[in-house]
């Protein structure tokens, strides 16, 4: 695999000084809540502006795809999981993760007990509910692997195209349905679902997870000194955040409420889901690991013809921003 490699000249200037604030926009996956507590804590407690950033944390939704906003221009900086950035870097959007927070996954697929369904091959004839918007990629090469064709039939799977909710599940128009271990597995048991009528696989435990949420810019913007001694700084402040929110899930429960437009989240949904959150970026001080890197590249390389990705990427992550902001 080939890294970013910075010039000492980019190097020099992530020690310069900066006297103005200078702005950076945030694209998140999704909508206002927990899952993105340390960005919302970051802003709330000051710790960009410490850093000289003004930052402006723009919420995502069922439309938005976060590589889409950085290629138009629309932010500077995004979350993304990395079977989504793999395949947008391959696709021709030189997007490079800078910071990897999340440590570990939260995705699993949670179905009905009674379907009979005790591991991979009972997929077979089922029908399974499916994130797309670059959330697909990850069940896709989990089924290449297993050699179960994700275009219907008896011996393969009927994939349903998956809203960002639990209904299929409950409305039993899917037999299982993709879930966050922070998020919609709750969302099943507060429609009075019992655990004792679930089964569930994490993808963690069936040895095909991939990293999620990390931290991306375009490559072309990072060659810029002044830009990449911004990251550097939004790092830094961001990486506080997510220890503060880990520290103090109360109180980022609440932040995420104060920052949520909508009003649509509850105090008890968040608290929960920070809970959970801070199980997946414990430990963790924003550093990508090399070894969750390239099983992320090997589960997305592996099985059958129509792997999610052709080849192993190059120059898709650097160690260069987090190296400077550990300092």
């Amino acid at each position: 695999m080939k890294k970013i490699l910075m010039s000492a000249t980019l190097l020099a200037g992530f020690a310069a000084p900066a006297f103005a604030q200078d702005s950076v926009r945030l694209q998140l996956q999704w909508v206002t809540q927990a899952q993105f507590a340390g960005y919302y804590a970051a802003l709330d407690q000051g710790f960009y502006e410490e850093e000289n950033l003004d930052v402006t944390i723009l919420p995502g939704g069922p439309d938005i795809a976060p590589p889409q906003v950085l290629a138009g221009g629309g932010a500077d900086v995004m979350l993304n999981w990395m079977p989504s950035a793999l395949a947008a870097r391959e696709g021709g959007l030189p997007v490079v993760n800078i910071a990897q927070p999340f440590a570990r996954s939260g995705l699993m697929l949670t179905c009905w007990k009674d379907t009979g369904i005790t591991g991979p091959q009972d997929f077979k004839g089922k029908t399974i509910g499916v994130w797309f918007f670059g959330n697909e990629y990850p069940f896709l090469s989990w089924m290449s692997k297993e050699g179960i064709s994700t275009e219907g039939g008896p011996d393969g799977v009927t994939v349903l195209k998956q809203g960002f909710n639990v209904d299929p599940l409950l409305q039993r128009q899917a037999d299982c349905i993709s879930t966050m271990t922070y998020n919609e597995y709750n969302q099943v048991l507060e429609a009075g679902v019992s655990p004792d009528d679930l089964v569930t696989f994490k993808y963690e435990d069936m040895g095909v997870a991939t990293l999620e949420d990390g931290i991306y810019a375009l490559e072309s913007n990072l060659a810029d000194p002044a830009f990449a001694d911004k990251m550097v700084r939004f790092v830094r402040a961001s990486m506080k955040g997510w220890a503060w929110a880990g520290e103090n899930p109360e109180e980022a429960a609440q932040i995420i409420i104060d920052y949520d437009e909508t009003g649509a989240q509850t105090i008890e949904h968040q608290l929960s889901m920070m809970t959970e959150i801070a199980k997946l970026t414990a430990g963790s001080n924003g550093a990508l690991d090399d070894a969750a890197y390239q099983r992320t590249v090997d589960t997305l390389l592996a099985g059958g013809s129509d792997p999610v990705i052709s080849k192993a990427p190059e120059g898709a992550f650097t160690h260069a921003i987090t190296d400077a902001a550990l300092q």
